[in-house]
């Protein structure tokens, strides 16, 4: 009888829970305004954490040497915030004038890459007659995203400048943050319930394990290959070699998906400007992909969240049906806490469950 009231309670919560849900989501246009304030006010917070979140570390391993706190401090903020800023000062010039090339190009592009299908069509003669409209479409649309590309580019240009306060709010909130991360962590501590505190130290523990030397390491990895591809690029005389560098370097942090969505951008350029360019950014991208598999990968990141290959592809396709790329690219991290918050659930629940009994 018990177990069966239980059970009633159990549906009746849940019922509840989602008729408040339904509710909140009907209320949408009274407190999404204010929701949208409240997040572009704590924004730099949140991007201010994440960066202490990634320093803390090597923080303090410096201070565990003998290390002075606060030169540790001083010397990794120098450090990480001075090669941003010359990696911005130098590349972002760049960056815009490849990106400005290539939208202007990119029917001159499509004309060349349309050619070659054509050509290969021409070739072989076994090609269904509806795949040579279904090319024409994806041209189409190929080039109508490129025109835009640019304006968005420009807009989002536009964007930072006016947000050029908040922007600079970031390096002073995590200079401080990491300067006195220890009274952080009391003030999270005061702020937190007493009965949640030991159970939530214990989950934020694991979560850190699981998670944080998989998001390092893989920020690193896609650094490197981003880096290795752009200069790979360059030396061999490829177009827009450090917006394709970029692509390929960002999209690295999807697993298994995101070196096939990155070498894309980077094959389909290489096959408009000749044979030898197509072989030569194919090798490029086998030899990268090769060494950040097998030597790069295994080295920096290792296999620190232990979750199950097929388990991560099927987050994967879920994040990319919900989000797109960027879906693709936060899923996994949330997966992680996912198995973590399971792990605890079942533990404080079959807790609850022995006491009961």
């Amino acid at each position: 009888m018990e177990i069966r009231i239980k059970w009633y309670y159990r549906l009746g919560f849940t019922l509840l829970l989602f008729i408040v849900l339904f509710v909140f989501v009907k209320l949408s246009p009274l407190w999404l305004p204010l929701f949208k304030i409240l997040m572009k006010v704590i924004t730099p917070f949140i991007i201010g954490a994440f960066i202490t979140y990634l320093l803390h570390p090597v923080i303090e391993i410096l201070h565990k040497k003998g290390l002075h706190r606060g030169l540790a401090v001083a010397l990794i903020y120098i450090i990480f915030f001075g090669g941003i800023g010359y990696g911005l000062y130098k590349g972002i010039p760049v960056f815009i004038d490849q990106l400005e090339e290539l939208t202007e190009n990119a029917p001159v592009l499509a004309n060349h890459y349309r050619e070659w299908i054509q050509s290969i069509q021409e070739k072989t003669k076994a090609l269904p007659e509806n795949m040579q409209a279904k090319v024409d479409n994806g041209i189409e649309s190929f080039e109508l995203k490129m025109d835009g590309l640019l304006t968005k580019v420009l807009q989002g240009a536009m964007d930072i400048v006016n947000s050029f306060v908040i922007i600079m709010l970031i390096p002073f909130i995590s200079f401080y943050m990491l300067k006195d991360i220890n009274a952080v962590k009391k003030a999270a501590w005061f702020i937190t319930p007493k009965k949640w505190r030991k159970n939530g130290s214990v989950f934020l523990k694991d979560v850190n394990v699981s998670l944080g030397s998989y998001i390092r390491g893989q920020l690193l990895v896609c650094f490197i290959i981003g880096a290795l591809s752009t200069i790979l690029f360059w030396f061999f005389h490829m177009k827009y070699s450090l917006v394709l560098g970029i692509i390929i370097g960002i999209t690295n942090v999807i697993p298994y998906f995101g070196p096939v969505i990155g070498a894309v951008p980077a094959i389909i350029i290489a096959s408009t400007m000749s044979i030898n360019m197509l072989i030569i950014v194919v090798v490029i991208i086998i030899i990268l992909q090769f060494l950040e598999g097998n030597i790069i990968s295994p080295f920096i990141v290792g296999k620190s969240l232990h979750l199950h290959p097929l388990i991560i592809m099927f987050a994967l396709l879920l994040g990319g049906e919900i989000g797109g790329i960027v879906g693709m690219i936060v899923s996994v991290p949330i997966l992680s806490i996912l198995k973590v918050a399971i792990i605890h659930m079942r533990k404080h629940f079959g807790k609850t469950d022995i006491h009961h009994v």
